[in-house]
């Protein structure tokens, strides 16, 4: 989380000094209008810079993603940085129509409205032609704020949808492009001479060129290979359906942990699906294990069959178990269990000579797929601690140090609900484990 929180800051933090250093001083008395307008500019200034750097992470440049420790990382800061946008768009909007509404409740009297531009003739010529736009850009640029904050809005809320969510969030590259031409032609005008309009205008190049990769679909097309399910394994009674799939001879491999967005059916779209298996380069297979938790994946099931072609882009994700530790434990919650699968997998065939525990947290655990992590388990040399809630109970970090009694010489692997996860990391920080040391999967596209 650290990268994350340190780019966002930074971001925020830097085009603030950058605003503040191009910015006229103030006069001893400023008039309401004066304040209103370095308001306005400043919040416009936060709004395209935080909702830039989010299209750009919409590309999922591996580099990036290596400095936020992984795609889900990435796709948890774009949606901050979406938040951000938000919030600073919605401040910026009431600002600009502040004094109208004002003037119409007759809580202050219009302002006498001054021509624009005329303070600095030599740049006459591209000043009066953008001043010649204001009225234009600022039309369109309400229009596609409102767009883009209910767009942002249903990417929010998790009860729509992910197929609608999916398809409509495209449209945000729309609204974006709209908003860039909304900015080049009111910012102020000097603030392109000075640091904070040539980073602006970097990170805006950055996100046109972002948007156009969006609305042409280019986005991970290179990283894209076909595949065709060679078999399917279903377990009805937890709702999980496991499918092994043959890849094209372009995937690049991947390692134990990683994820794919997987393309099932072409009207749903890509969805992310944690990979289940090592990568073994001789059968080239590749298995996902799906669970029944919306409405795309309790449709699954029933959806797919033997000899069915599909599309798999990446591999992408961090959570590769590499941190120098020889000790280590795993915790997978419900489906979460699934990166530990394909680790299982890998250790089988390629042991690294850690001690690791591995607690699999599940509110039931039919026979077949108990017996099958047992197999793994097994043969990858690592121990088991099988927790069932209904006679089991919870983990919490208070058993897991009574049953581990060397548990702060370990780093600890977690992949299940977010909320689970924060809540061990908590209380285990809290009584000396370094917080580095704690590994979450955000698998969380939303």
């Amino acid at each position: 989380m650290k990268p994350i929180r340190i780019t966002l800051w930074a971001l925020l933090i830097g085009l603030s000094l950058l605003w503040i250093a191009s910015s006229p001083p103030l006069s001893e008395a400023p008039s309401f209008i004066a304040l209103r307008n370095l308001a306005l500019q400043y919040s416009g200034v936060l709004a395209i810079g935080s909702m830039s750097l989010a299209m750009i992470l919409a590309v999922r440049s591996p580099r990036v993603n290596r400095w936020l420790n992984g795609l889900d990382k990435s796709y948890r800061l774009h949606k901050w940085l979406g938040i951000a946008a938000l919030v600073a768009a919605v401040f910026h909007w009431i600002t600009a129509n502040g004094p109208k509404w004002a003037v119409s409740w007759g809580l202050m009297t219009a302002p006498e409205r001054r021509p624009h531009g005329s303070e600095l003739p030599e740049f006459g010529t591209v000043q009066t032609f953008l001043v010649g736009l204001r009225h234009t850009a600022e039309s369109l640029g309400e229009w596609a704020f409102y767009a883009a904050a209910a767009l942002i809005a249903i990417a929010l809320v998790k009860r729509i949808p992910y197929r609608f969510f999916a398809k409509s969030h495209t449209l945000i590259a729309l609204a974006y492009l709209v908003l860039v031409f909304h900015s080049i032609v009111l910012m102020n005008f000097d603030a392109w001479t000075q640091p904070v309009g040539v980073v602006t205008a970097l990170m805006m190049l950055g996100g046109v060129g972002a948007a156009a990769l969006a609305l042409t679909r280019q986005i991970g097309r290179r990283r894209q290979v076909p595949g065709r399910i060679a078999a399917l394994r279903r377990f009805p009674s937890m709702k999980v359906t496991e499918a092994e799939v043959t890849v094209d001879a372009n995937w690049p491999g991947h390692e134990a942990g990683q994820f794919a967005f997987v393309t099932f059916d072409r009207r749903e779209g890509p969805h992310p699906f944690t990979i289940a298996s090592a990568w073994t380069p001789a059968n080239r297979s590749v298995t996902f294990i799906s669970k029944g938790l919306g409405d795309y994946t309790e449709r699954l099931p029933e959806t797919v069959s033997v000899g069915d072609d599909i599309t798999i882009e990446g591999p992408y994700g961090r959570f590769t178990f590499e941190d120098g530790k020889e000790r280590q434990i795993w915790i997978g919650a419900g489906i979460g269990i699934t990166p530990f699968i394909a680790r299982l997998k890998h250790l089988a065939t390629n042991p690294d000579g850690r001690t690791v525990d591995l607690f699999h947290t599940v509110p039931e655990i039919a026979a077949e797929p108990k017996a099958l992590l047992e197999v793994d388990v097994a043969g990858a040399g690592v121990a088991l601690h099988l927790m069932e809630d209904r006679k089991d109970g919870r983990l919490t970090g208070a058993r897991l140090r009574e049953m581990l009694p060397d548990w702060s010489k370990a780093s600890v692997w977690f992949c299940g609900p977010a909320a689970f996860g924060e809540t061990l990391r908590r209380d285990l920080v809290a009584h000396g484990l370094r917080s580095a040391d704690f590994h979450q999967e955000l698998f969380n596209m939303r």
